[in-house]
């Protein structure tokens, strides 16, 4: 089983991973580079698309097909964060029937969440950084903050999406935590993407993915760019020292969507402590 995908950014959409690979059932993940200037086509067809800025400025137009009627708008972003290591996401929700060009006001990297959709949803819609929600979470050598950008108030079919930020050799996803059993209010079963990059960008850390019966027990050192796919078991993850780790995460679910997961028994003492 190999998890991790590496990539090398190109411009124009660069692929991932698409539904039905690496174990994943609702998930296509890619990554959008843009050069300033030039622009990109798309159609969700029958999926619903949360594009999350990653840095730059751009211009989307769309038009939205529904019940028999186009809606046609544009969203433009031009105070858009450098990196995410110096502000907060903007997004682009995109439901099903939609026509889309993205142009770049400037170089541009947009992470592309897709999933299969089976109704209509929320129109399209501009996430601004004042509607994201900061969070922050654990203690000790386990805290790290979170943007939410998309909850289960969004009216989404499937996604759930945030950001991580995990200081200087910290650890993130600890306890180490699952979310693929669907059992309210216990757990949820939702599938989840991380995606990462380091300040300074040499920067790396350590992804593990794991069942206890040792079934799944992989670990990755995963680098700017990389993505591990995560369609069940634990997946706590660690820094470098001297290095800010960031890490997108999008978890799609079909049962319901939040922020409910287990804890490895095996670890769960150490939040109390």
């Amino acid at each position: 089983m190999n998890l991790r995908i590496p990539l090398q950014p190109a411009q124009g959409y660069n692929k991932i991973f698409d539904v039905g690979e690496h174990g994943m059932k609702l998930t296509r993940f890619g990554l959008l580079k843009l050069a300033k200037g030039t622009s990109y086509d798309g159609d969700t067809g029958e999926t619903e698309l949360a594009l999350v800025l990653i840095g730059g400025n751009f211009n989307i137009a769309h038009k939205h097909s529904k019940n028999g009627r186009a809606f046609a708008d544009e969203f433009d972003v031009r105070d858009g964060r450098k990196s995410p290591f110096t502000g907060k996401p903007h997004c682009v929700y995109l439901p099903r029937h939609t026509k889309f060009t993205v142009t770049a006001l400037s170089d541009v990297e947009l992470a592309w969440n897709e999933s299969p959709a089976t109704r209509d949803t929320a129109q399209p819609t501009l996430i601004r950084p004042e509607d994201t929600r900061h969070i922050e979470l654990g203690k000790d050598n386990w805290t790290r903050t979170s943007e939410i950008i998309l909850d289960e108030t969004f009216d989404s079919e499937h996604f759930y999406i945030g950001e991580g930020m995990i200081p200087s050799g910290n650890w993130s996803g600890y306890p180490s935590h699952r979310h693929d059993v669907n059992d309210p209010p216990r757990e949820l079963d939702m599938e989840e993407t991380y995606f990462y990059l380091y300040d300074p960008p040499q920067g790396f850390g350590f992804q593990s993915v794991y069942e206890p019966d040792g079934s799944v027990n992989e670990a990755y050192r995963v680098q700017a760019y990389d993505t591990v796919a995560i369609p069940h078991g634990y997946h706590p993850l660690v820094g470098a020292p001297g290095y800010s780790m960031y890490y997108l995460w999008t978890m799609a679910g079909d049962q319901g969507r939040g922020l409910i997961s287990s804890m490895d028994p095996a670890h769960a003492w150490v939040k109390n402590q």
